[in-house]
């Protein structure tokens, strides 16, 4: 067989690099909005099992519109909702917390009774707390860079990031809204336009990073809610304050290896600040609990056998991940070592026929 002749070689290679130039300027033009459209593909991907069985109990050609609306609009509640909640709560206590540091600026902080309570060093804590922050002067000197100008230019610019943030979550919602509406077009062109680049493999890797995505889902959002449910009844029970805002904390914190810790022992030193050790006690002991039997039995089962990845490699692409990529590195990183191993998998012999 003949080489291909210069002209055609020429003509490859000039579709090949004008193909490459308007990659790239798309994904330069659109990169402020490419976190939003990653997003929107994870939570279609998450939720499409949901929408196809929807799909099946409704009548053809009558849902081209009300089901995509109706799954965005449900996947909107579920992520503002307790936002809304969180930045209420936030607002009320925010002039608590101005009223305090006035406060303590103007008469200096007491010491608290449960400071002379703990089990140990209590003598030295409150012979310090005394000296520091009992005083006036000392207390003013220590918030002297806490005023309300700061706070107010603080709120300001996080405001300003939350108006951006919700832009992007707007574009996602929209974004999602079409891939609900045309995603099985989508999928056969991706199918299609995979096979004739990579061959086989391509799909298959397709397919072994959408399971990856769904197991990830599951070991990480699903269990970190589980998670935040039983150590927000454990919260409640103990008598911690805000028990539902704390547990809503965790479950978010406890989508992250070792991310719930930090929260239930907040948690458990809010109650050692009000005398209650005891029950602090019983708060790490339970988290250590439910956190123990998470990490190590349920979150391997789900995402190690959906990803067909040992756990520890697992963890280095959650880890990774979130330092890589942030949020979206928790589902981006196992996906990504998922299709790695895949592919070595082939290329060695070890994959599976």
């Amino acid at each position: 067989m003949s080489d291909p002749s210069p002209n055609t070689r020429t003509t490859t290679i000039a579709r090949v690099a004008l193909a490459a130039l308007l990659t790239g300027l798309g994904l330069w033009t659109i990169r402020e909005f490419i976190p939003a459209l990653v997003w929107s593909g994870i939570i279609a991907i998450a939720v499409w099992p949901l929408y196809e069985r929807a799909q099946r109990q409704c009548p053809p050609g009558r849902h081209n519109l009300l089901l995509p609306s109706a799954f965005t609009l449900i996947v909107a509640v579920v992520f503002i909702a307790p936002l809304a909640i969180a930045a209420v709560r936030v607002g009320r206590e925010s002039h608590v917390i101005l009223d305090w540091v006035d406060a303590a600026r103007r008469s200096g902080i007491p010491a608290p009774d449960w400071l002379g309570h703990l089990p140990f060093g209590a003598e030295q804590a409150v012979a310090w707390w005394n000296e520091n922050l009992a005083d006036r002067d000392s207390a003013a000197e220590l918030l002297h860079r806490v005023d309300r100008t700061e706070l107010l230019g603080a709120s300001k610019q996080i405001g300003a990031n939350v108006v951006h943030r919700a832009i992007l979550f707007g574009f996602s919602l929209l974004t999602l809204f079409f891939l609900f509406k045309d995603g099985d077009a989508l999928v056969a062109q991706m199918q299609r336009a995979s096979h004739r680049a990579f061959g086989p493999s391509g799909e298959r890797v397709g397919r072994q990073i959408i399971a990856s995505i769904h197991g990830t889902v599951d070991g990480l959002v699903l269990v970190g809610l589980a998670e935040g449910v039983l150590l927000g009844i454990a919260y409640a029970a103990t008598g911690v304050p805000h028990p539902a805002l704390l547990g809503a904390i965790t479950a978010v914190a406890a989508m992250i290896p070792f991310g719930a810790p930090l929260v239930f022992g907040l948690a458990a030193l809010l109650l050692v600040g009000q005398g209650a050790q005891m029950a602090a006690i019983v708060v790490l002991a339970i988290g250590m609990i439910v956190t123990f039997v998470a990490d190590h039995f349920v979150r391997p089962v789900l995402i190690g056998g959906a990803t067909k990845l040992p756990f520890m490699w697992v963890l280095f692409g959650i880890l990774g991940g979130v330092a890589t990529w942030g949020l979206l590195g928790l589902f981006l990183g196992p996906a990504v070592m998922a299709a790695l191993i895949m592919l070595w998998r082939e290329w060695t012999g070890d994959a599976e026929d």
